[in-house]
């Protein structure tokens, strides 16, 4: 990880960053929730048949567009965040839709998120479970 700040000498781009996440996350899942609600509502209530796989495809879809398109969710954005590969670029759209199956399998067990909530709070660069396999990191976003 020699392309990304390093945590030591420049730990303003990752101060704060596990908080950041949690807001981001909030802000996220009411975002996503709000999407399913009116994907059932346009269904005529069918899809209320199918939420746990309707809420699985709009996360899975929401999360991989924004970050392909920009390293960050609308809430990434609102905490000031944004993901970068361990070259230190934006991720690819195929580096998005890896993390974003990464998150939704960490998400789908306790214990794995437990593991990664202890992973963000206690290592130096605040990696998730799967920021970690993946070489991704968050950061926050410089200032323009």
């Amino acid at each position: 990880m020699t392309h990304l700040p390093d945590p030591i000498n420049q730990s303003q781009f990752y101060d704060d960053v596990p908080s950041k996440r949690l807001l981001a996350w909030a802000i996220d899942a009411v975002i996503i929730g709000i999407i399913t609600a009116l994907i059932v509502v346009f269904t005529a209530f069918i899809g209320l048949f199918f939420i746990p796989f309707l809420l699985f495809v709009v996360s899975l879809a929401y999360r991989s567009m924004s970050i392909a398109s920009q390293s960050a969710t609308f809430g990434m954005r609102i905490a000031a965040i944004e993901l970068r590969n361990s070259q230190g670029l934006r991720l690819s759209t195929g580096e998005a839709v890896l993390h974003t199956i990464g998150y939704l399998l960490t998400v789908s067990t306790a214990l794995a998120q437990i593991v990664s909530i202890v992973l963000m709070c206690a290592t130096e660069r605040g990696q998730s479970l799967s920021d970690m396999v993946l070489g991704t990191v968050m950061l926050n976003k410089r200032a323009r």
